[in-house]
């Protein structure tokens, strides 16, 4: 026999308001008819007068708690509270007994895992409590089974997410993502590829805005270390105390402010890479603590007599010349030979002109993914005042210049002339260093300085290539105007 009893407005104590539904087993119609009109107004209530109609309603309906007579017909009540287990685990279960009957009391308990037993007769009052607080304990297990399975499904996301950032990071910063064929660009790929499968510390030296940086994450992210930590700090923009607690570390109540312990640098990055950027930069106290480092692997947080032994790769970098340094007696001798067990030098980009446009060209599709502009490339004289501009700012200064450039592209297509910025506009009669021609003169006219230019250029790339479609590749241009171009400054040779 299976009934309900609904009340849609009667439910207002019930948690959230929501009406749970109640199994009652009992073989006495009159105990269902009792334990429907105590608890009907409440909760949805099915109800069943054998062990054998009930398992149907377990399957049907959503049953928050289960109310079993101990003894009836076929089925005691404890057998049928295991197999409510069995079926529906969440469901709280309660037991109503008339016996005194301790040992069937404590089976029910140990195997039936019953909530609470009820005795015969019962105080409907009291009977309301107990089954109210049996469907409050329900409703907050279902809910931390709930919040379990959502933090669950977080974690995952999260653990997902963290290896799409790991591998876009591993992208961003990989070997293949440097930009440069020019031979100087060649050869620092060459041993950034030899270096990266080693733990030896590398020096990286070269001008303000070369990309030394990208150079230091790069060795790291191609290496072994790269499941690890890639930590950096400018060792130039603290003070020598403030750095050496970044660095190291330091103990509560060490310097004023230190309110707390903190870990340093090198802790943070144990098993990983440090990078240490203009490193030139620091004081002699410093360059001993850093020096016990690369010797011992040992640090020693400020305020702390106790050392700790880390497992860290250091790559530094400076744009200071360190010979002329620890000639003069500014930087360390011992630990600028511990520093470049391995150097690689950074050519300015004025130095390497045959990669200017890669790089443009590489800068203009990201900045332009990133600002949401679409501009298909440079016309020849944008390129050409690119090619005649010297740099100082090297690579980072090429950067800015195209970010600058789509930013204020507006509906422009492609980079002309007029969109670049009035230094750059200028390269040709103010900024264009003297260039040599074929036979060594110096050429001060802008249009013979690029064409002077191009010519070694077209020169380098056929000869490298070994083809003038490789060469036309390489340099961004169709064969046909390669062809052009060679005829109009006078470099012959037969087709491909």
């Amino acid at each position: 026999m299976s009934q309900q009893s609904e009340s849609p407005s009667s439910n207002e104590s019930a948690p959230g308001a929501r009406r749970f539904g109640i199994l009652l087993l009992d073989d006495e119609e009159g105990i269902l008819e009792s334990l429907e009109l105590t608890l009907g107004d409440e909760y949805r209530i099915h109800s069943a007068r054998t062990g054998e109609e009930a398992p149907e309603i377990l399957e049907r309906e959503e049953i928050a708690l289960v109310i079993s007579d101990q003894v009836m017909p076929g089925m005691s009540g404890v057998d049928f509270l295991e197999r409510v287990k069995e079926r529906r685990p969440q469901a709280l279960r309660m037991m109503l007994t008339g016996y005194a009957d301790l040992g069937s009391l404590t089976r029910a308990i140990n195997q039936g895992h019953i909530y609470r037993y009820v005795p015969k007769p019962w105080e409907p009052d009291e009977l309301r409590l107990n089954v109210r607080r049996a469907v409050e304990t329900f409703a907050l297990q279902e809910q931390n089974s709930r919040l379990a399975r959502e933090l669950e499904q977080a974690n995952e996301r999260l653990r997902r997410e963290n290896v799409f950032l790991r591998r876009e990071v591993e992208r961003r910063y990989a070997f293949d993502q440097l930009i440069g064929e020019s031979p100087a660009m060649l050869r620092v790929f060459d041993v950034i590829e030899k270096v990266a499968a080693t733990d030896a510390t590398v020096l990286v030296t070269g001008e303000t805005g070369t990309g030394k940086d990208l150079v230091a994450r790069a060795i790291h992210y191609a290496g072994a270390r790269k499941e690890r930590r890639f930590v950096a700090q400018n060792c130039g923009a603290l003070p020598e105390t403030l750095l050496e607690s970044e660095l190291f570390g330091h103990r509560r109540g060490a310097f004023t402010g230190a309110h707390a312990d903190k870990k340093g640098l090198f802790e943070l990055a144990d098993g990983g890479t440090i990078f240490l950027d203009e490193i030139g930069e620091t004081r002699p106290g410093m360059q001993v603590r850093l020096l016990r480092v690369l010797q011992d692997g040992e640090i020693r947080a400020l305020g702390s007599s106790e050392t700790r032994k880390v497992d860290v790769r250091v790559i530094a970098a400076t744009n200071r010349d360190l010979r002329t340094e620890v000639a003069e007696r500014r930087f360390r001798e011992d630990l600028f030979y511990r520093l470049r067990v391995v150097e690689i030098h950074l050519p300015p980009l004025r130095e390497r002109r045959t990669d200017i446009p890669a790089l443009a060209h590489r800068f203009l599709d990201q900045v332009g993914r990133k600002m949401a502009r679409s501009l298909e490339g440079f016309t020849q004289a944008a390129m050409e005042r690119l090619l005649a501009h010297p740099w100082p700012g090297n690579v980072r200064e090429l950067e800015n210049e195209i970010e600058r450039v789509v930013a204020l592209s507006g509906d422009a297509t492609r980079v002309s002339v007029d969109m670049l910025s009035e230094e750059i506009r200028g390269a040709g009669e103010t900024s264009l260093p003297a260039a040599e021609d074929g036979s060594g003169a110096v050429v001060q006219d802008l249009n013979k300085a690029v064409d002077s230019l191009k010519r070694r250029m077209i020169e380098e790339a056929i000869r490298e290539t070994g083809s003038k479609s490789r060469a036309a590749e390489r340099l961004g241009i169709p064969r046909q105007s390669l062809q052009k171009m060679m005829k109009r400054l006078g470099l012959g040779g037969d087709d491909d």
